[in-house]
């Protein structure tokens, strides 16, 4: 292991621990971490294996370090390495050793958050559900039970890493790891347990021997030698600090945007926003890692998203679901982290000296032992645009905004300056699946009661019947009537997601939830015949909770059932038959092997309940596929037997859209043809408008200013502006290249590169001059200055460039290009 090291309760001088990836130290203080004896300003982002696949590794870390990242954060996942107790799999997309030692052999480290409860908007927060049948156990508390199959768990991944020699101490890429996850959140709803639970994590944690720190985030108790780290948006104003000066600052999760649920807007953060916020976070807190949760969201496959979240997963990260860069959030990040690498020594090693420049300006200012100088001049007026002096020189800072003066002269960066430009991305349909022709279906049938093989007198608890084996439970009964009676009501009362409700095989209502609300319930008239009347509740969960205290004793599925007609007669208590899931999954319908196991039937109309069946053949190209499901409503989705996730069209937005409708199919997934598709659709989803499509950027933006961000002082006091060589620069994805200038405009154009028009000064040959330097390359740039454009078209005052250029394969003939425009194509 290296060097001693003393684990004892109550340690607060400076952990030394074996370790580094090319085989040094790994240390920490109070500044930093040290990895192989330097101190390091570290930018990591996080990546989860499962989200994407094997074959999407390479490239997702391979722009994370394009990016500037220098490690790769990631969950385990319990629920997904065992699946049943004692029984492991690391296979496909869950093969966690091959993910790491791809971030190795790319050169990045990795920071390993074993949990092993996570959170992550992952169903059941990464407990595998078989936990729930444990007797006596209480999970995330000084309980037994539970303490010895998370300790079995922990002990069996890191036995793991150290049998593959993946900690920093034995060479390897792992420098941070994690026990516990956000446990502060419901620490005091286990009383005296809480504390106990803690202090046993943490001993636990340490006393497996990984030879690299461990921390815990958001909590602030951390007990030594386990650092205590921060999760939020700002956590350089709402971080308390490390409890103990011989910690350093983490911040374990900054999140690029945030979860999104069926029902919900996609939420949206702005590249300037997340940037001002890490610079803050260096300067005020001494920041010396920052993670971005997530750097690559990826998608939530098969049934794996928690409660009521969408399949996509984090779109809106640096890294786009598709691995696509989402810009400018990807390009803007990258120049910060040049910014701060290019004088990460001085902050780290100098000496902080804080200036006041304003009632709402501040200077950070480090200075060398050999006459280095770094400086970071804030500006926390969110609406005022100030000029502050620093040095004998004079700069402008937007609002909110932090610059960053490398050498404290020349500004390399400002957090609320985007230059990168921006992209958009689209949904190209390849194939149109429209034809009834392409299409079979199969009816999924309505169970009854005297055909249940579980049965009780009562209304059973979802996920203990289901074991999460399916999203689904059908609770039936019977029901005698001496008479028919057309007022009836049926009245039911569930915790589960979602219920649909059928009397004697006719569909009579259906209702569901929300994150929010979570609780629906169903009221409908019903028709009840002279009789036997035959009852069938289907109730549907979108995953299960995934934080909180007490996840075990966290009740789904039906609480009561009432039907109201000259009297109110309660069938809670009553004699209820159960099925277990849905027949097309049990003979599983969606594999090539299953599908030969029921009879399908050319399509005619949308019937809800009903299974969908096609082929395909991949797309030409290797750009990312998409299965565009506008057209559907409820259901899941399996290409070639694998599932590709839940969705739920039909529940709309406050704005009345889909939360989601293209779905990821990743490249793997696929052979070239006879692809067999396959939905399951609760509602009257329609087929025939479903496109298989191709993901690309087709087209690309971007905003200049002339720069006045640094004037330096003459003699004399005389003051002139610093000469600009801004200039504007396009590049479209590679085997793209620019076709056609969709909007061009040099003076005082309105708005930015999302809503743009133009202004009241307004070069008239700006697109021409766009036109003759750009179309026909794959990247081109050009000068911001008046002789490009022949003139000045409004003198003395500052200009603007928007340029929006469209994105095309080549070669495309048909774009109307001048001859020498198709040469450049071409060449």
């Amino acid at each position: 292991m290296g060097r001693s090291v003393c684990w004892a309760a109550g340690l607060v001088m400076m952990l030394v621990v074996a370790a580094a990836a090319d085989g040094g130290d790994v240390e920490y203080d109070g500044r930093s971490l040290i990895v192989n004896g330097k101190r390091k300003i570290l930018f990591s982002g996080s990546i989860h294996y499962p989200r994407s696949t094997p074959d999407m590794w390479p490239s997702l870390i391979s722009k994370a370090k394009q990016g500037g990242l220098q490690v790769i954060q990631t969950y385990v996942f319990w629920n997904l390495h065992e699946p049943t107790p004692g029984q492991y799999d690391f296979s496909g997309r869950n093969d966690i050793v091959g993910f790491i030692k791809e971030i190795q052999a790319q050169g990045l480290y990795v920071s390993l958050r074993i949990g092993p409860f996570i959170e992550a908007e992952w169903t059941y927060g990464g407990l595998p559900v078989w936990l729930h049948d444990v007797p006596g156990i209480i999970y995330r508390t000084d309980n037994e039970p539970f303490k010895n199959l998370m300790h079995n768990f922990t002990a069996k991944i890191v036995g793991m890493m150290k049998s593959e020699g993946l900690y920093a101490s034995q060479g390897g890429p792992i420098i941070l790891s994690q026990i516990e996850n956000e446990y502060k959140n419901v620490e005091s709803a286990f009383h005296e347990g809480g504390p106990a639970y803690v202090r046993w994590a943490a001993e636990m944690a340490v006393g497996l021997r990984t030879g690299v720190p461990w921390m815990m985030c958001k909590q602030d108790d951390a007990p030594d030698p386990v650092i205590n780290a921060c999760n939020g948006m700002k956590c350089g104003e709402t971080f308390v600090g490390p409890n103990s000066p011989n910690k350093p600052s983490l911040w374990t999760e900054n999140w690029t945007s945030f979860l999104q649920t069926y029902g919900e807007e996609a939420p949206i953060r702005s590249a300037e926003d997340i940037a001002y916020n890490v610079a803050l976070f260096i300067v005020t807190k001494n920041g010396s890692f920052i993670n971005y949760y997530m750097y690559h969201g990826g998608t939530n496959f098969g049934r794996t998203g928690a409660a009521y979240i969408i399949t996509s997963y984090y779109d809106q990260a640096p890294l786009d679901e598709y691995g696509l860069t989402r810009q400018p959030k990807y390009g803007h990040l990258k120049e910060l982290h040049a910014a701060v690498d290019s004088c990460s020594e001085t902050i780290l090693s100098g000496t902080k000296n804080n200036l006041s420049l304003g009632q709402s300006q501040q200077a950070y200012v480090y200075q060398g032992k050999s006459g280095e100088c770094a400086a970071f001049l804030v500006n926390t007026d969110k609406r005022e645009t100030v000029h502050v002096e620093f040095k004998n020189s004079s700069y402008q800072l937007p609002p909110k905004s932090i610059s960053i003066l490398p050498d404290c002269k020349t500004v390399a960066f400002n957090t609320a300056k985007v230059n990168t430009q921006f992209n958009t991305r689209s949904m190209i349909p390849s194939l149109r699946l429209n034809s009834a022709e392409r299409w079979e279906m199969f009816s999924e049938p309505i169970p009854q009661y005297n055909e249940a093989i579980i049965k009780a007198n009562m209304l059973l608890e979802q996920t203990s019947t289901t074991k999460d084996v399916s999203d689904y439970l059908w609770y039936t009964f019977s029901l005698q009537k001496n008479s028919s009676d057309s007022k009836s009501t049926l009245n039911v009362d569930t915790l589960g997601h979602a219920i649909l409700a059928y009397v004697n095989g006719d569909f009579v209502g259906s209702a569901h939830g929300s994150r929010k609300t979570n609780t629906p319930s169903l009221q409908s008239q019903i028709q009840l015949n002279r009789g036997v009347n035959k009852i069938a509740l289907l109730s549907v969960m979108v995953g299960l909770k995934d934080s909180g205290a007490f996840l075990e004793h966290v009740y789904t599925g039906i609480r009561s059932v009432t039907i109201q007609d000259k009297q109110t007669s309660n069938y809670t208590h009553y004699p209820w038959g159960y099925q277990v899931g849905l027949l097309g999954e049990k003979l599983q319908v969606y594999t090539s092997t299953g599908s030969s196991k029921v009879e399908w039937n050319k399509y005619s109309s949308s019937k809800q309940l009903t299974w969908y069946k096609t082929v395909f053949d991949e797309p030409e190209g290797s750009e990312p596929v998409a299965l565009n499901l506008g057209s559907m409503g409820k259901g899941e989705a399996w290409v070639n037997g694998q599932s590709i996730g839940r969705y739920w069209v039909s529940f709309h937005t406050p704005a009345g859209k889909p939360s989601q409708t293209s779905y990821h199919v990743p490249r793997s997934f696929l052979k070239p043809k006879g692809n067999l598709l396959v939905l399951f659709d609760e509602e009257f989803g329609n087929p025939l408008d479903i496109s298989i499509d191709t993901v690309s950027v087709t087209k690309v933006c971007t905003h200049i200013s002339e720069s006045s961000d640094r004037i330096i002082s003459s003699k004399g006091d005389k003051k002139k502006k610093q000469e600009t060589s801004a200039k504007a620069h396009l590049r479209c994805p590679p085997k793209k290249f620019i076709s056609k200038i969709l909007f061009a405009s040099f003076g005082t154009p309105l708005g930015d590169c999302e809503n743009y028009s133009v202004g009241r000064c307004h070069a008239s040959n700006s697109k021409a001059v766009v036109e003759r330097a750009c179309v026909g390359k794959r990247e081109c740039s050009v000068g911001l200055s008046s002789k490009k454009f022949k003139g000045d078209p409004c003198p003395g005052v500052p200009k603007h460039l928007i340029i929006q250029a469209q994105c095309h394969s080549h070669p495309d003939l048909s774009l109307n290009l001048t001859a020498r425009e198709q040469s450049n194509l071409l060449s």
